[in-house]
């Protein structure tokens, strides 16, 4: 395999023929003279040919230094270039962002935030990707993701925005109908609605000091979205386990009531995750920034 040519070299060559000076060159790269007149003698024994031909008085380049001095100043020209980008990205984001988020969760407090985030950020674009789907960041290429769950993924860089209570709640209709379950336990004798986006067969989980239920539900009805599922519950269809954010309004307003309040869910979080391998780009960080810093406001709302 052959080697990757000496850039470094290349590059400090160029510098000292512009120079004519080992010594000036040294100081506008910021190297020691020693480490300057090194990597010349490195890229002279690569070669194979001399140079430069320097005395007390006399500053030349050789035949083969003319002939190479052309190619190395656009080496440098390049390399300075390349830099010169990516520091002005750095101090000014800019690109395209892939973020996914959950639907309802991402339609009612991510979306609206986004219009301050690109005016604040004119040189940075956001392609918004919203699905209940558990999204795969890596596989799918997202640059990063807000998840709603009881525990996040571990293979992800994860930062906690805010918890997400979750309640067990129904409709006053249901419930003059069929009862209020006083225990998790007689569930099992409830009508449910499920959610159909969790990794594994739904299981409801209650605690109450140190006691605990678990509960299989079954109902008519399973949905992979939030607000379908709140249909169903208002209409008086069954009872179902949903994020407070989905239920604030409807339990002020009386549509829906929390039932077995003395008995906790696990609680759940929004998570900010990004992949696990390498520093952020820029403009990712700053997006993040800017989500994590309002959506953690939501933990001060006065929950119901």
């Amino acid at each position: 395999m052959a080697r990757l040519p000496d850039f470094e070299g290349l590059a400090v060559f160029a510098k000292v023929a512009e120079c004519r000076s080992f010594a000036e060159a040294a100081a506008e790269l910021r190297l020691s003279k020693a480490t300057v007149s090194k990597a010349i003698s490195r890229i002279e024994s690569r070669l194979g040919a001399r140079l430069i031909i320097r005395t007390a008085r006399r500053f030349e380049l050789t035949d083969a230094g003319r002939q190479l001095v052309g190619r190395a100043a656009q080496i440098l020209a390049e390399g300075e270039a390349a830099e010169n980008v990516t520091q002005v990205q750095a101090r000014s984001p800019r690109g395209l962002v892939r973020l996914a988020a959950p639907m309802s969760f991402g339609t009612l407090h991510v979306a609206p935030l986004l219009p301050e985030f690109l005016a604040a950020f004119p040189d940075i674009s956001i392609d918004l990707h919203l699905s209940d789907a558990m999204t795969d960041v890596i596989g799918e290429g997202f640059d990063a993701a807000i998840r709603i769950a009881v525990q996040p993924g571990a293979s992800l860089v994860v930062q906690r925005l805010c918890e997400m209570p979750r309640y067990l709640v129904g409709s006053p209709a249901y419930l003059d109908k069929y009862g209020r379950p006083k225990h998790p336990l007689h569930l099992t004798e409830h009508r449910c609605i499920c959610y159909s986006y969790t990794m594994t067969t739904e299981v409801w989980r209650f605690a109450k000091g140190s006691k605990s239920a678990s509960v299989r539900p079954s109902g008519p009805l399973r949905a992979n979205n939030g607000d379908a599922m709140m249909f169903a519950l208002i209409a008086g269809t069954g009872l179902g386990i949903l994020p407070e954010f989905f239920l604030s309004e409807a339990l002020e307003s009386k549509l829906l009531e929390r039932l077995l309040p003395d008995w906790s869910i696990p609680l759940g979080a929004v998570y900010w995750v990004t992949p696990p391998e390498g520093p952020l780009p820029r403009r990712v960080e700053v997006l993040g920034d800017f989500l994590i810093e309002k959506l953690t406001q939501y933990d001060k709302r006065e929950k119901p």
